[in-house]
């Protein structure tokens, strides 16, 4: 039997795992980049990342008087292909004598072509409606997924919290925001090819539209 040859993939950027910790009860991950060739961008991302771990720690730490009895930092790569790099962190923490823990989540988005950090809107054509088209996806997926509401949804922010998934802008909203605590994080997937005639055909959604 011969012995074949694997064609890996390959990823625009490589990640390793890093940790802050105060004790076994509070753990906190988040990623860096490394071996990157343009070594501004790779410390840019960086801090990026570094900058928003400490952000919800910090608003951990503030949301009650009460200490911190246990702190879980997570956080998951999205997307990594086609010069574009999505994460999301994610913070879990329980104060003492608390009902329950709180959780938040936030999410990066880096188009590596053009080296920025995207906001919603650099995903789309300049002038585009992309507001009230997304609106309206996430309003049906409300209906179809029979989601049951805290607080009307009538359109998302111009800079809603999103990610990118390979072909599927996802949009999502914090605990409580829309939904009952229970529900978890509501989360909304767009493929990107309901959203072809709107997105900027040479940004992050554009390469992820693309079949090659």
């Amino acid at each position: 039997m011969k012995k074949g040859m694997i064609n890996l993939p390959t990823f625009p950027v490589q990640v390793s795992n890093q940790m802050i910790s105060s004790g076994p009860d509070i753990v906190v991950y988040y990623p860096i980049v490394f071996n990157m060739d343009d070594k501004a961008l790779e410390q840019y991302i960086n801090q990026s990342i570094i900058e928003e771990t400490q952000k919800l720690i910090n608003k951990q730490i503030s949301e009650m008087d009460t200490p911190i009895v246990s702190m879980v930092g997570t956080f998951e790569i999205k997307n990594n292909q086609r010069d574009v790099l999505s994460i999301t962190l994610t913070n879990y923490a329980y104060h003492d004598k608390a009902a329950h823990g709180m959780t938040y989540i936030v999410s990066l988005t880096f188009d590596l072509e053009k080296g920025k950090k995207c906001e919603l809107a650099d995903l789309f054509k300049p002038g585009s409606n992309y507001v009230e088209r997304t609106s309206e996806l996430i309003k049906e997926q409300i209906r179809v997924r029979e989601i049951s509401l805290i607080n009307e949804f009538t359109e998302i922010s111009p800079n809603q919290q999103f990610y990118i998934a390979d072909k599927t802008l996802v949009i999502y909203f914090q605990l409580y925001d829309l939904t009952p605590y229970v529900f978890g994080f509501p989360m909304f997937p767009i493929s990107v090819y309901d959203l072809q005639d709107i997105i900027d055909e040479e940004g992050p959604l554009g390469r992820m539209a693309q079949n090659n």
